[in-house]
């Protein structure tokens, strides 16, 4: 019987190798999760900045003027308040016009102009809200290339957040602080017009109505109440074969105008026309807005509106504050959902589901 071998010296053995980690790689134990540490914001060195005109903190500080954070909405009015004394001195210039009517085009043409007088000019764009994200949806600031990228303007799309007529319920924070960073002409575009753009009429010292020919109903009732409320108009897009339509729809607005109750006493409201496109007009606009602004200084009324807009802002932001301290609390949001049902099962009238509604407020 032959002998077996042993199992050293069949195939089957494995030698033994060199001893090594893995990979060659030393084994490093894995870093533990930090928390960064909250950036704490200088307030004083903020406002300093952006008084230097320093656009990247102006950018900085509307932000936190827009934050719905509680900490920043602290920070942004102390931040106002440091920067008060230096607001006011700019011309306010409300944009307001048809869809279509070419709103950016214009401010685009007319605030590259006025920057390169030497004019230091703010757009803030009012941009539709998407019901999705409640971002901007057409982005001014893309619209806007040109004029964005000239040293002496600014421009800042904000989303308007369902709010009427677009106005963002922080758009006057925020005219504020661009006054503060030396911007002589604040330029404020809304969504479009309607009813609502009074809210605009009472955050701006010129208010501007931008039109087109061949609507159709350019002089309709449709258009009075916006009408009334416009310092001066623009018939819009007048150049080619457009030229002879706008002077004559110049001369209509201007035969109505004369019979409308005008926006601001002592102001005859005006209509002109003019083209973007061939930068056609936009200097008669600015002669008409500086000729408004003299006259209103002189008489008092410039100063006499903005001490009324800065008391309507006051009541208006009484009724916001009402309202989100109201629905800030769990127990009014369920009661007004148990008698939405209510009411609309039949069991309650809306006066009576008002009436229990704030019974415990009006006892």
């Amino acid at each position: 019987m032959m002998e077996e071998k042993s199992s050293e010296e069949t195939a089957l053995n494995v030698m033994k190798g060199i001893e090594s980690k893995h990979d060659g790689m030393t084994y490093v134990a894995p870093k533990k999760f930090r928390k960064k540490q909250k950036q704490q914001i200088d307030i004083r060195q903020l406002a300093s900045e952006v008084r230097e005109g320093k656009r990247t903190s102006l950018s900085k500080a509307i932000t936190l003027i827009e934050s719905s954070n509680a900490e920043h909405k602290v920070l942004a009015q102390n931040l106002l308040q440091e920067l008060l004394p230096y607001t006011g001195n700019s011309v306010r210039i409300g944009i307001t016009g048809v869809p279509g009517a070419g709103k950016s085009t214009f401010i685009e043409a007319f605030g590259t102009m006025l920057c390169n007088m030497g004019k230091k000019v703010a757009v803030l764009a009012i941009d539709p809200s998407s019901t999705i994200s409640g971002g901007s949806v057409l982005g001014d600031k893309t619209r806007m290339e040109n004029l964005s990228r000239h040293e002496n303007a600014f421009v800042r799309p904000s989303p308007s957040a369902g709010t009427l007529g677009g106005v963002h319920k922080k758009t006057r924070e925020t005219m504020l602080l661009c006054e503060a960073a030396g911007y002589e002409v604040i330029l404020i575009e809304t969504v479009g017009v309607g009813q609502s753009e009074t809210y605009v009429r009472g955050m701006v010292d010129f208010f501007l109505l931008l039109v087109l020919t061949g609507a159709g109903d350019e002089l309709q009732g449709m258009k009075k109440g916006i009408m009334e409320l416009a310092d001066g108009i623009v018939v819009h897009k007048a150049d080619g074969d457009n030229v002879e339509k706008a002077k004559k729809t110049v001369r209509e607005y201007q035969k109505i105008l004369h019979f409308l109750q005008p926006s601001t006493p002592g102001w005859q409201s005006k209509a002109l026309a003019v083209s973007s496109y061939e930068k056609t007009g936009l200097e008669d606009v600015w002669e008409m807005i500086c000729s408004f602004e003299k006259q209103m200084k002189d008489s008092g009324y410039w100063y006499t509106r903005r001490q009324e807009q800065t008391s309507d802002w006051f009541h208006s932001m009484i009724y916001d504050h009402l309202i989100d301290s109201f629905f800030g609390k769990k127990e009014n949001k369920d009661l007004v959902k148990q008698l939405e049902e209510k009411i609309l099962q039949g069991k309650l009238t809306v006066t009576q589901g008002i009436q229990e509604l704030f019974k415990d407020y009006d006892s």
